[in-house]
């Protein structure tokens, strides 16, 4: 079921953009290196929004020098990008002995937020993991930095998931513009991924055990998200349970780790329950088909709801597939799942923002202002 547009709403036009988090395998083998994946994204015209994982790009992260940020900042302008979100952790386990409390989450935090204020990124996208008392906390930490924090709502959870509907009551309580979501298209998918499916085959899985996976997956597809923690673990251990009792224990892991934490059945109609706090997205895509499609992610439906909805905000396009997917260019991938979202944005009526200066206008006016941030 199509979910309705909100009446009276000026249609959207979601700024063009992409995650180097695509690129993984790329950067991983040494083909690029950051610089050179800048680039070759400016290059290749996959902007202009640039988005970055900062511990998996900047060295010592989250400490970065005048002197490096200088550097970011210059090769971003040199290069006609727009800088829209840095990916930050909200890691409590870093110590072998501990887990952080509260006080010290919110300094390792804002050590990260002051960086992606450094760095030039207005959005920084807060792992699924972080509860609403830190992200209350967080709240006078954003708004001193000009950084929106973008809580990243992601498979297993969906936006209508108690934890996520926490986390907006919690927004609507505190009252703070620079706390929202980031939407993060896996947790609203309709097939389990060809792609993946092909890599269990050139692992060795039957054409039987093939048929029964994805079987499973559809079976919960039309089942719905799950209900709770009890609900996702029962899906989790059915799935390794089909790699045991078809030959390939080795395969069930994985199986249950795909199959219910990347391929989320939550309905498109699902976002609407967070949508005023949707401030940034993860165009999350698995591969694009023969037709020219993505085959397990409703690209179209989910452009034409947020066009609708007036989501003036970015889209990163973020490619999951490089995990098993060795044989393909994930540059070539990311190039037609974006052109999949500029037909769909003409098909809702309008189009995807793809000017550098029109985009970096679009998203000061998105995003609540700067003003006092120590940038």
């Amino acid at each position: 079921m199509r979910p309705e547009p909100v009446e009276g709403q000026p249609a959207g036009a979601p700024i063009q953009g992409v995650t180097l988090y695509s690129f993984t395998r790329a950067f991983h083998g040494r083909e690029y290196d950051l610089e050179g994946l800048v680039r070759k994204v400016a290059a290749s015209g996959y902007g202009p929004g640039l988005e970055i994982i900062g511990f998996s790009s900047f060295r010592g992260f989250p400490t970065i020098d005048d002197a490096f940020a200088g550097w970011f900042r210059d090769l971003v302008a040199e290069t006609g990008l727009v800088t829209t979100s840095l990916a930050i952790n909200a890691d409590i386990g870093i110590h072998r002995d501990r887990l952080l409390n509260q006080d010290e989450l919110i300094e390792y935090m804002r050590r990260q937020i002051e960086a992606a204020a450094k760095l030039g990124f207005p959005i920084a996208r807060v792992q699924i993991s972080i509860e609403p008392d830190s992200m209350e906390a967080l709240a006078p930490v954003a708004e001193k930095y000009g950084v929106t924090l973008a809580l990243e709502v992601h498979a297993d959870q969906y936006a209508s998931h108690p934890r996520i509907l926490a986390l907006r009551d919690r927004y609507e309580k505190v009252g703070s513009p620079f706390l929202g979501f980031t939407m993060d298209w896996g947790a609203t998918t309709v097939g389990f991924a060809p792609s993946l499916v092909e890599a269990y085959r050139r692992r060795g899985a039957s054409e039987d055990l093939l048929g029964k996976v994805v079987a499973l997956w559809d079976e919960f597809f039309q089942a719905g998200p799950p209900a709770d923690q009890a609900d996702h673990g029962q899906r989790f251990g059915r799935f390794i349970a089909l790699g045991a009792q078809n030959g390939r224990p080795d395969l069930g892991i994985d199986f249950a780790i795909n199959g219910t934490g990347l391929f989320g059945p939550a309905r498109v109609s699902d976002w609407l329950e967070i949508m005023p706090w949707i401030k940034h997205v993860h165009g999350k895509f698995f591969g694009i088909d023969e037709r020219g499609e993505e085959p397990s992610v409703p690209v179209r439906d989910l452009i034409r709801l947020l066009v609708e909805n007036g989501y003036n905000g970015a889209i990163s396009s973020e490619y999951e597939g490089w995990h098993w997917n060795h044989w393909q260019s994930p540059f070539e991938i990311i190039a037609g799942e974006q052109a999949v979202q500029r037909s769909a944005a003409q098909d809702a009526g309008s189009a995807m923002t793809t000017d550098a200066d029109a985009s970096r206008r679009q998203l000061a006016a998105w995003l609540p202002a700067r003003t006092g941030a120590s940038a």
